[in-house]
């Protein structure tokens, strides 16, 4: 089943509708020539500490599951015929140990999607990335208090979970048309004398290096974190040392050739997405801390109580803005500090930092418009659910 195409004229009103934004908008307005730079200054900021060391370890990762992981083992586990006990487990600790940002999940779930897993699983993957990492976690205990903590905690499982299931059922002809088309899948590279865990030991190696090189501090809410974030550049090295010798040893040089291939294809239909994405966000919402178009108080202002509405925004707002691993959280304590409520509190810790404008264009890229729509449906709705019965609680 191919990708649904655009139609010319849903292209032509997309581009009249830039066209009349870019005509009407009053660039000599002093907020709107400062969103203008902000925009630059978070595309700018995204680059320095999310590509090198996120995005392009995550390409190649993709590229390694695209060409080299067997599309049996993918979906013994992750396709839809696995044991939703096991494909639902798998995806949802495998995204938490990742424990990386909104953009960083993507090229990591675009690999095991193509590469058969189910749509729900898929999804679970990519919620559970950035919305259940252990070290954000532990920091909203320590910083928020145990009630607020254990909710995102709680609540972030059960999404990842949930929306998943969703996904499936509500897709599950297409999807099941979509696996049942095996020229949509890469044909597996011929294996050679190498076996499944020689795989696992490149690709894992690959996956060291994504995690310990952005090991983030606890500052200070665990001393056993804090000793690996000392040492992580040395555990970085070793897992480097351990992917060079894998790739001398067991690969031939077509081998690799297809490899680089593969992580090509995915950085040229993913980043030029992420990077708009995150120039309009910057645009729209600025850097944390700073103000760009819309008035930080506008939001502020919108978030205080526990009302259905006040859920909304937060959750509406967290899925539109980008937060780089564990910034959410001094973000939604100054937030708290002007008077947002404990329920939107947990809306925004909810939708936050598994979605974002960047993330949003690049999965519509990949399902298409219904499925992604639906997806950001699910998680803002529920957030805002999930926010109102604990602003009630508490």
């Amino acid at each position: 089943m191919a990708k649904k195409e655009y139609s010319p004229n849903m292209i032509l009103l997309a581009l009249a509708a830039v066209f009349a934004a870019i005509y009407f908008m009053p660039w000599d307005a002093p907020r709107v020539s400062n969103a203008v730079l902000e925009g630059f200054r978070m595309l700018g900021d995204y680059a320095r500490e999310h590509v090198l060391l996120c995005l392009v370890p995550a390409m190649f990762i993709a590229g390694a599951i695209g060409v080299f992981l067997n599309k049996q083992s993918v979906m013994k586990y992750l396709g839809p015929s696995a044991p939703k006990a096991v494909s639902y487990a798998v995806a949802s600790v495998s995204g938490a140990i990742l424990a990386v940002c909104s953009c960083t999940v993507l090229p990591l779930f675009k690999g095991i999607y193509k590469k058969g897993a189910g749509l729900g699983p898929a999804v679970s993957f990519l919620y559970s990335g950035p919305a259940i990492s252990i070290i954000a976690i532990t920091l909203s205990f320590q910083v928020f208090g145990w009630k607020l903590g254990l909710a995102r905690a709680v609540g972030a499982i059960i999404f990842a979970i949930v929306i998943g299931l969703l996904m499936q059922f509500i897709f599950r002809k297409e999807d099941e048309a979509r696996l049942a088309d095996e020229r949509l899948f890469t044909a597996p590279t011929e294996e050679g004398d190498r076996k499944l865990w020689q795989t696992v030991v490149y690709i894992g190696s690959m996956v060291g290096i994504l995690i310990f090189v952005n090991w983030a501090s606890s500052r200070g809410t665990s001393v056993v974190w804090e000793a690996v974030y000392r040492v992580k550049y040395y555990i970085t090295g070793a897992f480097g040392g351990i992917l060079a010798w894998s790739i001398f040893r067991w690969f031939k040089k077509n081998e690799l050739a297809e490899w680089g291939a593969a992580t090509r294809d995915f950085a040229l239909q993913i980043l030029p997405l992420l990077f708009g994405g995150v120039l309009v966000s910057g645009f729209l919402l600025g850097r944390p801390g700073h103000e760009a178009l819309i008035p930080n108080e506008w939001i502020a202002g919108l978030v205080g109580g526990n009302s259905l509405f006040a859920n909304f925004i937060a959750a509406i707002s967290g899925a539109l803005m980008y937060f780089a691993t564990l910034t959410e959280v001094p973000i939604i304590q100054g937030l708290l500090g002007s008077g947002m409520g404990q329920g939107p509190a947990l809306a925004l810790l909810l939708a936050g930092p598994s979605l974002s404008l960047p993330s949003m264009l690049v999965i519509g890229g990949e399902l298409g418009f219904k499925k992604t729509a639906v997806y950001i449906g699910l998680v803002v709705v529920l957030s805002t659910i999930a926010g109102m019965v604990f602003g009630m609680i508490v």
